[in-house]
């Protein structure tokens, strides 16, 4: 299942994840920043949904009360209720 999110209170302005039984296919971010987004995406890829909203929810970046890690997890939240 293909899910795409609008995080909030974060550089990055999209998240599009691909999950199938469960288990992260892929993940994109469009903005923020590169490196650690993209380090981020990779980590995900093929680890199981529910884990990586385990580690990553509650992430803070700066006092803003959010990440883009955060909100990947709250994307994935979204996602398994659907799938």
């Amino acid at each position: 299942m293909k899910y795409s999110y609008t995080p909030y209170g974060v550089c990055s302005r999209k998240i599009d994840i691909d999950i199938e039984d469960g288990i992260i296919k892929d993940c994109r971010f469009t903005g923020g920043c590169n490196g650690n987004t993209t380090g981020v995406a990779t980590l995900v890829k093929g680890m199981n949904a529910e884990e990586a909203v385990k580690k990553l929810k509650g992430i803070d970046c700066n006092g803003r009360g959010t990440s883009c890690p955060d909100q990947l997890a709250i994307a994935l939240e979204e996602a398994l209720e659907r799938e």
